[in-house]
C-alpha cells in the first residue's frame, strides 16, 4: 500500500505539500503544475488517504449510533434550483431525523469530479450515501471505496438499491390522456443523454410507444431535446411557435420544461388549453397555481426520499439481502391545461 511518502517522492516535493494539497490547504501558495504532479501521483500510486472507513463490513453493535450521510443531487444549473429533487431531499432528511441520523454533506456530481473536492470531501468518514444521479464508473468506484452503503435514487447503477418511479409508465399515462382527448399532434419536450439514439430515454419510449399504439405519427420537427434547461426548452419552443406549424399538444418529461413551454406559448399570444395542451411530470407544488393549473403525472417525491433513507438505514443496520429496485405508485392529475 502506498504511502504519502511514496507520493511525495514521485511528485518531488515534501511531504506537507503533498498534505497540503490532498487536503485542499489553501494558506500555502503551491504552483498548478506542483498540484497536477501530486494528484497526478496519488493517481498513479493509488494512495487513499487513512482516514476512510474500513472496507470490511461492521457488526451493527460497532456502527454508531448516529449515522451521517452524504447526498450527491442531481442538477444542471444551481444546486437547489429544482424543486423535484428538493422534495425528495426533504424526504431524506426529515426520515434521517426521526430515527437520530444526519446528512454530512451535499454535493452535486459536477463537485465530486474535481478531485481535490473529492479527497476533501471523505476526508470525515461518512456511514452512508444516497445517489440522485448515475455516476461515472471510475468516479463511483471511489466513492464506492470509501463508503460501502449507497442507495441510488433512479440511477442505472446495478449494484446498489434504487428507489423511484417508473418513468416510461408516467411518459405512457399523460401521453394517452393526451390522445383521450382527441389529440392527434403532440410533440415531446425533454432531456435525452444520447441525440443519436432516443429510445434510450424511458420518458421518451413512453410518450412513442403510446403515439404508435394509437396509430399516431412522431414528428421529429416537434421532439425538443432541451437537456432539462429551462433556457434551451425556452428556445426551442419559442421557434416552434414561430414557425407556424405547432402541435395541439405537449407532453412535458418534467413539470419545469412544462411551465417554460407554457409560459412561452403564452408569449406568443396561444391559449392554454384552446391552442396547445400541455401535460407534464412531477405535480410540483408550483404546477398547481400556474395558469391555467398544470396537468400532470403525480411523483410521490418525498416518499421516494423516505423510501430511499429506510433502505440506506437498513443496509447500515445489516440488512444484506441483494440489490433491490422499488418503484412507488404514480397517478395521473387532471387540471385545466389539458
Amino acid at each position: 500500500m502506498s504511502t504519502i511518502r511514496d507520493v511525495a517522492k514521485l511528485a518531488n516535493v515534501s511531504t506537507a505539500t503533498v498534505s497540503r494539497i490532498i487536503n485542499n490547504d489553501t494558506k500555502y501558495k503551491i504552483t498548478e503544475a506542483t498540484r497536477r504532479r501530486v494528484w497526478d501521483a496519488v493517481k498513479a500510486l493509488e494512495y487513499t488517504l487513512p482516514a476512510k472507513p474500513p472496507k470490511h463490513k461492521p457488526d451493527a453493535a460497532d456502527l454508531p449510533s448516529q449515522f451521517k450521510v452524504g447526498i450527491v443531487l442531481s442538477v444542471t444549473k444551481k444546486k437547489y434550483n429544482d424543486p423535484y429533487f428538493m422534495s425528495i431531499l426533504s424526504g431524506i432528511e426529515k426520515r434521517l431525523q426521526e430515527k437520530g441520523s444526519m446528512i454530512s454533506f451535499i454535493k452535486t456530481g459536477a463537485e465530486l469530479t474535481d478531485r481535490a473536492n473529492l479527497v476533501a470531501t471523505f476526508q470525515q468518514p461518512v456511514s452512508g450515501m444516497i445517489l440522485m444521479e448515475s455516476l461515472h464508473t471510475d468516479l463511483f468506484e471511489y466513492v464506492h471505496s470509501q463508503c460501502p452503503y449507497i442507495v441510488g435514487i433512479d440511477t442505472l447503477l446495478q449494484n446498489i438499491d434504487n428507489v423511484g418511479y417508473d418513468h416510461y409508465q408516467a411518459a405512457l399515462i399523460a401521453t394517452q390522456h393526451l390522445i383521450a382527448q382527441g389529440h392527434t399532434r403532440i410533440g415531446f419536450i425533454g432531456g435525452i443523454d444520447d441525440p443519436h439514439n432516443y429510445m434510450d430515454s424511458r420518458r421518451y419510449q413512453g410518450y412513442y410507444i403510446a403515439m404508435t399504439a394509437a396509430g399516431l405519427p412522431v414528428e421529429k420537427k416537434w421532439i425538443l431535446n432541451c437537456d432539462w434547461d429551462e433556457d434551451i426548452c425556452a428556445e426551442q419552443v419559442d421557434a416552434v411557435c414561430k414557425s407556424g406549424d405547432l402541435p395541439t399538444a405537449f407532453f412535458a418529461s418534467s413539470d419545469l420544461m412544462a411551465i417554460v413551454a407554457i409560459n412561452i406559448l403564452f408569449k406568443n399570444k396561444l391559449s392554454i388549453p384552446q391552442d396547445v395542451a400541455v401535460v407534464g411530470i412531477s405535480d410540483i407544488d408550483i404546477a398547481r397555481y400556474t395558469n391555467p393549473p398544470l396537468s400532470t403525472v403525480h411523483i410521490p417525491t418525498e416518499d421516494i426520499g423516505t423510501v430511499a433513507a429506510d433502505m440506506l438505514l437498513a443496509r447500515m443496520n445489516g440488512y444484506d439481502l441483494p440489490p433491490q429496485k422499488i418503484l412507488l405508485p404514480i397517478s395521473l392529475v387532471n387540471r385545466n391545461s389539458v
